[in-house]
């Protein structure tokens, strides 16, 4: 709709707070916005159609670029409902889920799951064996043939499942982050003390997480993206899944990492979106940052200087 609006071409009659001798000759040339442009109105519309969160509707358009359409369909059905049931028995419900596991992180297990479950007929008893919700599955596979219908009727591209290979395990890491850039966190430490970028809260990975359910246990991953967070007593994110931060920095909005509160993670991504940048762009990004000219006397402390502030997670 915005773009229908900026692009009108309709008769009416244009207000402009300034003579109009100034803008033919004392106004210098810019650049046309980007709103004009682009055609934005078949995004807006898609986003509208879709009935999701706003960054799971994005994540999922965008999954159309990296031909992961039918992984991110799972995902986005699999993350309205929690289809593991809180078992009473602990190391038995791990033990029946671990073969689901997906080494890749929590998203990607939540397809393992998905499809396991179609693959055995969307059997109730399969369900209880391995400590999974059927209800909740039967509802994500009611969603997913619902999102589909909707991808189909507006004509957006749906590609064929590719799931299994590298490169379809990182278009759909690509498509979460189009999405879900706001939601990253970066282990501080290397023991899985993870600081939330956008509001500087410190907190671990789920018990449940896929990262701490396999054996031999593999060491935290440094990046990650979570869909949810849960401020309590332990201090949870969700369904997370380890990103590579180049993938961030050139995915993400360019306002973003300017915008990000000051953190050692911070600084990690404006150097690596400094080194990525072309030769020719190297002076602008220089002056981003906080503004200022950073004194040769602070610039020499350490960086764990940002640890002072975290919070005590005992």
């Amino acid at each position: 709709m915005r773009a229908q609006r900026v692009n009108s071409s309709s008769p009416g009659i244009c207000f402009r707070m300034y003579p109009q001798s100034l803008y033919e000759g004392g106004m210098a040339e810019v650049r046309c916005p980007g709103v004009v442009e682009a055609n934005l109105s078949h995004l807006c519309f898609s986003s509208r159609e879709l009935p999701l969160e706003p960054a799971l509707a994005k994540a999922l358009i965008a999954s159309c670029e990296f031909d992961c359409v039918s992984e991110l369909l799972t995902i986005a059905a699999m993350l309205t409902g929690n289809a593991a049931k809180k078992p009473q028995n602990e190391e038995a419900a791990l033990t029946h889920r671990r073969p689901l596991l997906h080494p890749e992180g929590d998203h990607l297990t939540l397809i393992n799951i998905f499809n396991a479950y179609i693959q055995h007929n969307e059997d109730e008893g399969w369900c209880a064996k391995n400590y999974l919700n059927g209800s909740a599955l039967r509802l994500a596979a009611v969603i997913r043939e619902e999102l589909l219908e909707v991808m189909q009727r507006i004509e957006l591209p749906v590609s064929p499942p590719a799931f299994g290979s590298q490169d379809n395990g990182n278009n759909i890491k690509r498509a979460l982050i189009s999405g879900f850039f706001l939601k990253v966190a970066h282990d501080v430490d290397g023991s899985g003390n993870y600081l939330l970028l956008t509001h500087r809260h410190v907190a671990h990975l789920h018990p449940f997480s896929s990262y701490l359910c396999r054996k031999p246990l593999p060491a935290p991953p440094s990046w990650v993206l979570y869909h949810d967070f849960t401020i309590s007593h332990d201090n949870c994110i969700r369904t997370a899944s380890e990103i590579h931060p180049h993938m961030l920095v050139e995915l993400a909005p360019q306002y973003y990492l300017g915008n990000l509160p000051a953190s050692e993670g911070r600084d990690l991504l404006m150097e690596l979106r400094q080194s990525l940048a072309p030769p020719n762009a190297q002076g602008g990004r220089e002056a981003e940052g906080d503004g200022q000219s950073q004194d040769p006397d602070q610039a020499s402390e350490p960086r764990n200087q940002y640890s002072t502030e975290m919070c005590a997670i005992q």
